[in-house]
């Protein structure tokens, strides 16, 4: 077992940087192609190679799975396209801090819409987060840039996708909620596209738009959808959400050596804060819980 667990661990890994370095490629990407083009070849692809994968889990398909993947394809589909719009807006490292923020937020959607306690934990990382973002974002008061805004609703929206995951995928066939969710995201994201752009045909394929579908598609959802659900078996919670801090991270330092972007010492030290509240919080509710129960991201 303890093979497995480092063996885990390191997968694990793989997931979280792969998510990382997915922001500036995909930001590379818009440069040649709208949000909705981007996000329906995106899915559309995720959706066929899983429903491949998913053929033997067909026959359970039912009318409430359909509904459950259609709201978290809903879900889904308005956070990556608010995180894709902010990527069109600011850098992509602080678009990624940003969105690390959804499991700081978790707890509180929680206590609104399922009446869930919240930790004292959970709060003292949302007052350490709150203070990483205002230094990631400028130190620009209580305001935020339009870019830094749409990711912050990406990550209330991711939050909102993965309570209702939880409370959906104790009574589903997960691997059917995931594959639906895909097909709903390339759909909306053609209705939009077509509405918006009047087409989801890319102007060119070029290098970037193709390295960012390869990257995507096969790294960043199928893989990492494989991975955490394989992987979490073999570790702890805790270390889990330890390891899913490296997403951030290496969005900046990939973002750093592929697309020269430079934080400044302040910025630094906010996304620095924000992984810190990530990993306070996570950690220690899970502690006091003594929950042996795997995470989702």
């Amino acid at each position: 077992m303890r093979l497995k667990s480092y063996q885990a661990d390191g997968i694990l890994l793989l997931v979280a940087i792969s998510w990382g370095v997915t922001f500036a490629l995909v930001q590379d990407a818009l440069e040649s192609v709208s949000v909705y083009t981007f996000l329906f070849w995106r899915f559309l692809f995720a959706f066929i190679l899983m429903a491949l994968i998913a053929w033997k889990h067909w026959h359970n398909l039912t009318k409430p799975v359909l509904y459950a993947s259609m709201v978290l394809g809903l879900l889904n589909f308005s956070a990556f396209a608010f995180q894709t719009y902010g990527l069109t807006l600011t850098l992509s490292s602080t678009v990624a801090f940003i969105t690390g923020l959804n499991v700081i937020f978790i707890p509180f959607l929680a206590l609104v819409i399922f009446k869930r306690s919240v930790s004292i934990y959970a709060m003292i990382g949302a007052a350490i987060a709150i203070i990483g973002l205002w230094l990631l974002t400028g130190q620009r008061g209580l305001g935020l840039g339009l870019g830094e805004t749409y990711t912050l609703v990406c990550a209330v929206l991711f939050s909102l996708h993965i309570l209702f995951t939880d409370r959906f995928a104790r009574k589903y066939t997960v691997i059917l909620l995931v594959t639906i969710q895909f097909g709903v995201i390339a759909l909306a994201s053609l209705m939009v596209g077509i509405a918006q752009d009047g087409s989801v045909v890319p102007d060119s394929y070029d290098y970037a738009f193709l390295l960012a579908m390869v990257a995507t598609v096969l790294f960043a959802t199928i893989f990492a959808f494989w991975a955490q659900t394989s992987m979490q078996r073999f570790t702890t919670p805790a270390k889990t959400a330890l390891i899913f801090t490296m997403e951030p991270l290496s969005a900046a330092i990939f973002g750093y050596f592929y697309a020269g972007e430079m934080l400044g010492t302040m910025q630094i030290f906010g996304g620095i804060l924000i992984v810190a509240a990530v990993i306070f919080a996570e950690s220690m509710t899970l502690k006091s819980k003594n929950n042996t129960a795997p995470v989702t991201k």
